[in-house]
């Protein structure tokens, strides 16, 4: 796979359409803040299976030479989401789909507007809504060609969306799914978004189509109500931060498990593992890749209820002594509950320097499956995530925020360069992350070298029920037979390049502006320059 080059701006997207998007605002001055709003609007309407208006959203954002902020733009369940409101209804679970799969309030349009905000206060934001927004409204009105991966998920999952209220609709034809190359348009969604072009983001929650959202949300029975879409505010806080011998990396802080993709890159860098791809390497972020999870299952949900501070999982001591407790050899027996999730992740980097690493998420393919009528949104279903259970950690309670598989990466290396990067996957994030970054900057690989190599993923993704070691068909037969005599359950899966494996991105700059970067073979996009 090859790396794009450039001494300007770059941007990195599943769908060629989004980063070109991106691009087109860099080309005409436009930052890298604002490069992701476009690019962010135009995958909601192109890439509409992985993400929508109708989800939520995580940035992290990094003046030159700064460390990044995070930006949280993920809502709460609504006031109507208790165990006992479900319960009478006879679920011991939420459900996965439908109108009481749409438990929290859809954040991403709010991030927009605070990520704009912010940047307009260091002279980052400087055009319109309409700019940012052109593209995506004109691929709604005009139509985009239906992906192959679109094409792929909405047969797969026909049978649990068909019947969702507005699905039909909107996605199918004739009540089937639509084939690759269909032309999609989506009317309403344009009108929604030329309505938020000019008249402001903050119409989503306070205005008129925040009150035609409430009206399509309580008519079909969500959780949801107008106030708890009033009461929405995207908010920034710290980084979490790991200090590795190469420099220092970042990602979201709880409810995201940002936490895990630190842990896990913080034992591996202490394992001293040699510059190779063997068996040695695989094992060693596996064998990480469990203990991050363990202290993840632990101790993350709603930051506002964590059972204890996470930054101490981060601190040089912990990492010492949980680093020794790994075997070379030998495979921790694993037992695990995973998360599936279906998202896009999206890197910008512009001219000045400033950088940005976002993602945007529905949770699983098409969300709660619910395409409300009067505004075409698609409601995400991430309160799925929740636990119906009174002891459980992440237990369901209005107000409260969801765990969230989401977590976007950057990095201030020792040798001056900065990167952004991240994937799609649900359980495999952590993990795809993993991998593309040793292989850049421990291994040397060029950006698009290290996304291409053939990937694994430990537990389930995109509700699969498998917690085996899945090995994508390209590895060594014989790293597959060495992982399994050490104890890992191993699975060659047929496919060379899986979707299983999430859709990857990255871009570096290095300390003379040079850039290079590169998005994922598996999906349907790449990287555009100004």
């Amino acid at each position: 796979m090859d790396t794009i080059t450039s001494s300007g701006g770059m941007v990195v997207a599943p769908h060629k359409a989004a980063a070109e998007a991106g691009a087109d605002i860099l080309r005409d001055g436009g930052s890298a803040v604002e490069a992701m709003v476009a690019a962010a609007a135009t995958i909601a309407v192109v890439y509409p299976h992985m993400n929508a208006i109708g989800g939520d959203g995580f940035w992290l954002i990094a003046e030159p030479g700064k460390d990044p902020k995070a930006l949280m733009a993920c809502g709460r369940a609504g006031s109507n989401a208790t165990i006992e409101h479900y319960n009478a209804r006879g679920y011991g679970e939420i459900p996965a789909r439908g109108p009481l799969a749409a438990v929290t309030v859809a954040g991403t349009v709010g991030g927009w507007d605070a990520a704009l905000k912010a940047a307009s206060t260091v002279g980052a934001a400087r055009m319109s809504r309409k700019d940012l927004l052109c593209s995506a409204i004109g691929y709604a009105k005009a139509g985009m060609a239906v992906s192959r991966s679109q094409a792929a998920l909405t047969a797969a999952k026909l049978v649990e969306l068909k019947d969702q209220p507005g699905f039909a609709d909107v996605f199918l034809v004739d009540g089937e799914a639509p084939p690759e190359g269909y032309l999609l348009k989506q009317p309403r969604l344009a009108d929604t978004l030329d309505h938020l072009a000019y008249e402001g983001f903050d119409e989503f929650y306070r205005g008129d189509v925040g009150a035609a959202i409430a009206e399509d949300l309580e008519r079909i029975g969500t959780p949801i109500t107008k106030k708890d879409l009033e009461r929405f505010e995207a908010r920034f806080r710290t980084p979490l931060k790991v200090t590795l011998k190469c420099g220092d990396v970042f990602n979201a802080p709880p409810p995201t498990q940002g936490l895990a993709s630190l842990i896990l890159l913080g034992l591996f860098d202490r394992l001293d593992v040699p510059h190779d791809q063997g068996f040695d390497y695989v094992h060693g972020l596996v064998e990480a890749t469990k203990r991050a999870f363990l202290v993840r299952d632990r101790v993350v949900t709603d930051p506002d209820r964590l059972p204890e501070p996470v930054s101490g999982f981060l601190d040089a001591e912990w990492l010492d002594r949980e680093a020794m407790k790994i075997s070379r050899t030998r495979a921790l027996r694993w037992p695990t509950d995973p998360s599936a999730g279906d998202t896009i992740w999206m890197g910008a980097i512009d001219k000045t320097g400033l950088a940005v690493s976002f993602i945007q998420s529905i949770y699983w393919e098409f969300g709660s499956g619910c395409v409300l009528p009067k505004t075409g949104v698609t409601w995400q279903n991430r309160g799925a995530s929740f636990s119906l259970r009174p002891d459980a950690l992440n237990r369901l309670e209005p107000g409260r925020q969801p765990f969230h598989t989401l977590n976007p990466a950057m990095a201030r290396l020792r040798d001056g360069r900065t990167l952004t990067y991240g994937t799609m996957g649900g359980e495999g994030q952590p993990q795809t992350q993993a991998m593309i970054f040793t292989r850049h900057v421990l291994h040397s690989m060029p950006v698009g070298e290290a996304i291409d190599r053939p990937r694994w993923l430990l537990g389930r993704t995109w509700g699969d029920e498998t917690t085996s070691l899945r090995l994508e068909s390209r590895f060594d037969p014989d790293i597959a037979r060495d992982l399994m005599r050490a104890g890992h359950e191993v699975v060659v899966i047929d496919e060379a390049y899986s979707d299983t494996m999430g859709h990857a991105g990255m871009i570096a700059r290095n300390s003379a502006g040079g850039l290079e970067g590169a998005h994922d073979p598996r999906a349907d996009g790449g990287a555009a320059i100004a």
